[in-house]
Formats: C-alpha cells, sequence, structure tokens
C-alpha cells in the first residue's frame, strides 16, 4: 500500500493536536480503549463533547513537563493509503523540530487559526516548507466555527497567505485552502454543511486523491551502495550484487553507468528484488543490481547513469539548520554525513543568516546558534558526489555529527 508522509505545522492553540485527534476518530483508527479514555476525560474535565486533543496526550503531556520536544510520528491507514503525520511543534524555539519533521515528507499541513489569521510562525512555517521543497501544502483553516463559518473571513487569510506565497522562490509547488473545524469535524474527513460557500474537498479527499507522481521530487536516477551480496553457496558461487534504493529515476536492464568514486564505466546486467528480477528499478524501490563487468563497488559507492553525473568536489555551500546549543563557528570541524559517507569538513565561511520569516538575511555573522538557519561554506577532506538540493532532495541533503560528542548537530541542504 501507498504511504504518504506529511508533515503538520502550526502555532500554539492552533488546534493541531485536535485536528490530528478528529482525522483518527473519524477514520476509526483509535482503538476502543484509547477512545474511552478520551470520553472519560473529556466528562471529567467538564467539556460536552469528546477533546480529541487528547488522542495525543503523551506529546501534551511532554510540553507541560518541559522536557525535550522530538517530532511524534502518528499512523493511520484507509482502504487507500497508509499516512503517517509527522506532529512537529510550532513555537520558534523548535524550528530544528520543524525541519526534522519536514526534511522527509512529501506534503504537509499548514494550520492557521481563522481568529488570528496569517501571523510571523505561519510565514515560519511556509519558509520551512518553502526551504525543503515540499511539494504539496494544505493551508488548513482552523476554527471556522468560532468565526461563524464566514467566507469573508476564509477570502480574507487565503489573500494574506497568497501574498506571503509570492516571496517564495520555490515555484513548483501545489498549494490549497481548506476551511475547517477541527473540533466540530467541519471538512476533516467529512464535508461541511456549515459552509455551503465552500465547494472544494476535504482534508482527507485530498490527501487521497494525491498522486505519488506529483509529490515526490523528480531527479536522476542515483543508487547509493548499502551492501555488497556475495553469498558463496554452490548455487550462486560468483554472485556479486550490490544492495541499496534508487533515489531521483529510474534504472533499467542495460543502461551504461558509472561507479562512484573511481568512474569505472559498466552496464546493469540484472536487476533483482528478493528472488524476482526486473528490467527496471523505478525511483524508491530497494533493489539489488548486478553489472555486466566484475568492477571493485564497495558500501558507500554510487551507481549512476553514465551521462548524467553529480558534482564530485572537495567543497560546497549550502544551507544549514543548526540543531545544537555549542555554536558552529568559522574553522570547526565536523563530520559531514552525505548519504551513508561520512567525511571530515571544516566550516569555511558564514556567508550570512537567513530570518526564517522572510524578513531578509543577516550579514557579518560570526557563529550560528540553535535554530538558526544560515549559508555556509564547507571544505572537505576528501570528495564527495553530490547535486544541489533543488534537483534531488536525497543526494543534495546531509547531516552534520560533532566529531567530540558524536551527536548530530546539523542539517544541510546544498546550493
Amino acid at each position: 500500500m501507498e504511504v504518504l508522509k506529511i508533515a503538520t505545522a502550526g502555532s500554539v492553540d492552533d488546534g493541531k493536536s485536535t485536528l490530528i485527534g478528529r482525522i483518527l476518530y473519524d477514520t476509526k483508527s483509535l482503538t476502543t480503549d484509547k477512545l474511552e479514555a478520551i470520553e472519560k476525560t473529556s466528562k471529567q474535565r467538564g467539556y460536552d463533547y469528546l477533546d480529541f486533543s487528547l488522542a495525543t496526550d503523551g506529546l501534551v503531556a511532554e510540553r507541560e513537563q518541559g522536557i525535550t520536544i522530538d517530532v511524534a510520528h502518528i499512523y493511520f491507514s484507509t482502504p487507500k493509503k497508509s499516512y503517517i503525520i509527522a506532529d512537529t511543534p510550532g513555537h520558534v524555539e523548535y524550528t530544528r523540530n520543524m525541519v526534522t519533521g519536514a526534511s522527509t515528507s512529501q506534503a504537509s499541513i499548514i494550520l492557521i487559526d481563522a481568529r488570528k489569521g496569517v501571523i510571523e510562525q505561519t510565514n515560519r512555517h511556509f519558509f520551512i516548507n518553502n526551504l525543503l521543497r515540499i511539494k504539496d501544502v494544505v493551508v488548513a483553516i482552523n476554527k471556522m466555527d468560532l468565526v461563524d463559518y464566514s467566507e469573508d473571513v476564509y477570502n480574507k487569510i487565503k489573500a494574506d497567505f497568497e501574498e506571503l506565497m509570492s516571496k517564495r522562490d520555490y515555484q513548483d509547488q501545489s498549494i490549497s485552502f481548506i476551511p475547517v473545524s477541527a473540533l466540530k469535524g467541519d471538512n476533516v474527513v467529512n464535508a461541511s454543511k456549515n459552509m455551503p460557500w465552500y465547494k472544494g474537498e476535504t482534508l482527507l479527499d485530498h490527501l487521497e486523491k494525491l498522486d505519488k507522481a506529483d509529490i515526490f521530487n523528480v531527479g536522476t536516477p542515483r543508487f547509493p551502495v548499502q551492501y555488497v551480496i556475495r553469498p558463496k553457496t554452490e548455487e550462486y558461487h560468483d554472485f556479486r550484487g550490490y544492495a541499496g534504493k534508487v533515489y531521483g529515476g529510474n534504472l533499467s536492464v542495460g543502461d551504461e553507468v558509472v561507479v562512484l568514486p573511481s568512474l569505472t564505466k559498466s552496464k546493469i546486467k540484472e536487476i533483482y528484488f528478493y528472488d524476482q528480477k526486473y528490467e527496471t528499478a523505478s525511483r524508491r524501490s530497494s533493489v539489488t543490481i548486478t553489472l555486466e563487468d566484475d568492477v571493485n563497488v564497495s558500501r558507500g559507492d554510487m551507481i549512476v547513469k553514465a551521462d548524467d553525473l553529480p558534482t564530485i568536489e572537495k567543497q560546497f555551500t549550502a544551507n544549514v539548520c543548526w540543531m545544537d546549543s555549542k555554536q558552529l563557528t568559522p574553522g570547526a570541524k565536523y563530520i559531514v554525513q552525505h548519504g551513508i559517507n561520512k567525511v571530515l569538513a571544516k566550516v569555511d565561511n558564514i556567508h550570512h543568516k537567513i530570518h526564517p520569516d522572510y524578513s531578509g538575511i543577516e550579514e557579518e555573522v560570526s557563529g550560528l546558534g540553535m535554530n538558526d538557519i544560515a549559508q555556509v561554506s564547507f571544505k572537505l577532506n576528501k570528495p564527495i558526489y553530490y547535486d544541489k538540493f533543488k534537483n534531488h532532495r536525497t543526494n543534495g541533503s546531509f547531516i552534520i555529527i560533532d566529531t567530540q560528542s558524536n551527536n548530530t548537530v546539523g542539517a544541510g541542504f546544498i546550493q
């Protein structure tokens, strides 16, 4: 079954937890004991309605206790698709968590409180979706019940958001506007009778109709080798296969390929998925590839089409989201993990800090603090083979690891 990963973003009290709870409830994804607990707690608190935010109660408890907040993943399914919702906190101080949740998502839901409209946090949420090249964004204008389901309020917020859209640099993005009431259930899973003026889809209908061909960023095929398979059995005595996942495009039997970093040329001989042979490996499929020539290929190497090589360099410039309390400064050394390759890197220069509310850039920066986003240049101790992030999300991204603590301290997107 097709799996769709969705990032959510919303400011404090925009109703994000309630929206997720409502989706789980209306798709009958809540277990009986969880539903009973929600009903019981809602009555204890004197509510005359079910408080669906309790469906993600663990997250609320984390926030109340003031402990570190990570991205939570909520799972549910319909007959058509399986969904993973990356529930990311919307506070300014959790920018790094928003980046983490959205970096692997194919679609995003940005919540706006109908009473407040587009606010500074909305700018930040949209900026991150733009930075990470999320192709399908749903702007869910929530709490429509508190503004009497007003079409004028909806149109005003839509116009304000469209003005914000004019500031983006990523144009290949589908943006939809849906007026909802997560508490009452309007236009979440079931169509609303309270907004006859809205003729569009419900939130779930929109997600159900998303075609993966439209939401996955199309790039050039890249096949990072994760494992070399040598069974050494009687039946497969000389078998040598290269296992990994195809990113960006398709690879087919007979394609002329180059193995990086050795630049050795060969052709694809066979493509296996377990014990089945295929003529073509489509993007995002995990397969084993054999080559016509007996060439030296190791874990960490990359197989690409001969006429479509990535950039092979010992330096690059990237937009970096810094996630550590210890500052990033010019001259500091880190480990850059690009795919499955790890290389030693030195920060060459911090060009400028980027304000994620579209208010511009800040030059002459001496260091990056937690949650800062900036354009940074790195020098490496050996070449990596990369694409620009705007052309290839997988091969254009990397993480930064502290050499002493071994903690992940940043994420980067190559420019």
